[in-house]
């Protein structure tokens, strides 16, 4: 056990995260020393080749070996030990609803393998039986639906699951539940946009804007998810109001997703901002390895808060950054030579998926799929610019590498430029392919998707490239018309109405 005593002047936490994400930097750049240093330090890594490392390593594998050779057992412990955080041990409910806790566990069960460290973390603290085991223990081992329900009984400071699931329904049928739980009514005061209350709670509770909700969720990532409902500027008047009260930019849930995150997954340019002012960690991984800030933008093709992102960091530098950003520099230093790709190219592709409700997928270093990956994925943000020198590369246009095809993914977005010049070049306009979740999208086309979203005029595009509005989707049988309604897309499903039954 360490004691404080002469290093506890000398222990900076950004000064490890520094070194952790030089480390990083270090052996994706394929360095001898930080290679060897992982190897030393990282039992999971001793006996990897140097490519594969250099592919799959992640920035929770540097902080391990940061923490190792401080003499730390885990990065946890070192940031325990650095900062001495006044915040309380267990996490505090903020939703009074048993079936949306029920959820929270289904979803630790289903991203176990694909939420990144934040997660196993948070069964290793919460669960006796991992309490000791390392991260590949806990993946190896099995996590049955009993276990998943005691992590978050004990998380929440409960023994056993029924008695948070009593305390859960009581809250639910209480008329004073706010009252008894500060942060429920601060989550609450959120929701309502009622600033008096909340000033109120952080001058009663000084401790209330470090704590953690449910997964690890702070209020000020909670504030930045309401943001993209309330507005910008309503939002961003919540989010100073907590910095001030002492909230932690850079506080990441259980998978960790911090606040910058949110409001790249969401859109939110000034408030993404505004974090990066307050000092976010634009390297932060979530959700697997290379789930930085930017992924979580480009997942969406977002390109409003990618660009500004991409402006202060365009890690982690692989493909599918180059390619979402539509960063020519970044694009060519993925190359060497017209066809074969480098290891940071194929690097850090852990991050797949910003939630439990798409599918599971492994991502792997196959090249072709690096490939096609970031063709979707310059689709997404209507970087057209860049996808002749991927199909030059030998980027498929018909390939579907994860939930949606360039062309469904242009449609989905409204990228009517990228969506032409993919069809110019080949892409299959009738191509059945998948989106979404599992019960969203399979069997779906582009004309599918353009027509839920209410695009008028990329429906007009597709159909006289050759779209067959009569096409049903495998799932759900419906045809185009019928996606236009059930999203309550009139506009779109006029035009479908007038089209001639008899053209084909």
């Amino acid at each position: 056990m360490r004691t404080r005593h002469t290093e506890e002047a000398v222990l900076n936490l950004e000064q490890q995260k520094k070194q952790a994400r030089e480390l990083l930097r270090a052996i994706r750049a394929g360095s001898a020393e930080a290679l060897a240093r992982l190897r030393g330090r990282h039992l999971r890594w001793a006996n990897a080749d140097d490519r594969t490392v250099r592919q799959d390593v992640a920035l929770h594998d540097a902080q391990f070996v940061i923490a190792r050779e401080q003499g730390f057992a885990s990065w946890t412990k070192l940031k325990s030990y650095a900062e001495a955080s006044p915040r309380a041990r267990h996490s505090r409910l903020f939703v009074a609803d048993v079936k949306w806790i029920t959820d929270r566990v289904q979803g630790l069960l289903r991203t176990r393998h694909s939420a990144g460290p934040a997660a196993l973390e948070q069964i290793r603290e919460w669960h006796p039986r991992f309490s000791g085991c390392s991260d590949e223990e806990i993946l190896q081992a099995p996590l049955t639906e009993a276990d998943a329900q005691l992590v978050y009984a004990r998380e929440h400071g409960f023994d056993s699951w029924d008695d948070l699931v009593q305390r859960v329904s009581l809250l639910a049928s209480s008329s004073n539940a706010e009252a008894t739980e500060p942060f429920l009514a601060a989550f609450r005061a959120l929701e309502l946009g009622d600033f008096a209350t909340l000033n109120s709670l952080l001058r009663n509770y000084p401790r209330l804007a470090q704590e953690r909700g449910t997964n690890g969720n702070s209020l000020l990532n909670l504030a930045v998810s309401l943001a993209a409902k309330r507005g910008p500027d309503l939002g961003l008047a919540f989010i100073e109001t907590l910095l001030r009260a002492g909230a932690d930019v850079n506080d990441a849930n259980d998978r960790g997703w911090t606040p910058l995150h949110q409001a790249a997954y969401s859109n939110q340019c000034p408030i993404a901002a505004a974090l990066i002012e307050s000092g976010a960690d634009l390297e932060a991984e979530a959700h697997g390895s290379g789930g930085t800030p930017l992924i979580a933008a480009l997942f969406w093709g977002h390109r409003e808060v990618a660009d500004l992102l991409g402006s202060h960091s365009t890690a982690p530098g692989n493909l599918r950054a180059a390619a979402g950003l539509g960063n020519q520099d970044l694009l060519d230093k993925c190359f060497s030579g017209e066809h074969q790709l480098t290891s940071e190219a194929c690097a850090a592709r852990g991050f797949y998926r910003p939630h439990s409700g798409f599918p599971d997928w492994q991502p792997s270093a196959d090249p072709q799929e690096v490939l096609d990956e970031a063709l979707v994925w310059a689709s997404k943000s209507g970087r057209t610019h860049v996808l002749p020198r991927l199909i030059r590369a030998g980027a498929r246009l018909d390939a579907d590498p994860y939930r949606g095809t360039a062309l469904i993914w242009a449609a989905v977005r409204n990228h009517l430029e990228t969506a032409e010049w993919l069809i110019n070049r080949g892409a299959p306009v009738n191509q059945r392919a998948t989106f979404g979740g599992p019960s969203h999208g399979q069997g779906v086309t582009a004309l599918h998707l353009a027509c839920q979203c209410g695009h008028l005029s990329m429906a007009r595009l597709l159909i006289n490239r050759g779209a067959d509005w009569r096409i049903k989707d495998d799932l759900h049988g419906g045809d185009a018309e019928g996606w236009a309604e059930h999203s309550g897309k009139s506009a779109v499903g006029d035009y479908l109405r007038s089209l001639d039954p008899h053209v084909s």
